[in-house]
């Protein structure tokens, strides 16, 4: 019996078709860190759909959990490693021009060579990372 991955394809579908109404409904690109900043600094005309977005993705998030019953998941509970990392994230995304989500999701669904570009950038150096980490602390990430 094959063990098919059915949440992680409903995740993937639910995920390109948020990306394709957000771009179809108001013209905008489903990129999380563009979204996240525009929240903070944008423009207060433009905040409401990005607060909407957001708080859409952890609702749905909060909705999948418990209506299957399973736990969230804790990711890290190492607070200064974690902190360490989201610093190298952001400053990766300013580096960037944007985030996975946005180049990955939507630059790459749009054929935009930079997403492409980028996209391979942050594979090569997602699956360094973890090599390294594996090879540093013995363990699996």
């Amino acid at each position: 019996m094959i063990n098919f991955p059915v949440w992680a394809v409903a995740g993937g579908v639910l995920i390109g078709l948020s990306a394709v109404l957000l771009m179809w409904l108001i013209g905008r690109i489903a990129g999380i860190s563009g979204i996240v900043w525009g929240a903070i600094a944008g423009e207060p005309g433009d905040k409401l759909w990005r607060l909407l977005f957001l708080a859409g993705l952890i609702a749905g998030a909060l909705a999948f959990h418990s209506l299957t019953g399973r736990s969230v998941p804790v990711v890290n509970d190492n607070y200064p490693l974690a902190i360490i990392a989201g610093l190298l994230v952001g400053f990766g995304v300013k580096l960037g021009s944007g985030c996975t989500s946005g180049h990955g999701v939507c630059g790459m669904s749009r054929l935009s060579p930079r997403s492409f570009a980028a996209t391979a950038v942050f594979m090569v150096f997602g699956i360094a990372t973890v090599a390294v980490f594996n090879m540093l602390t013995g363990g699996s990430a």
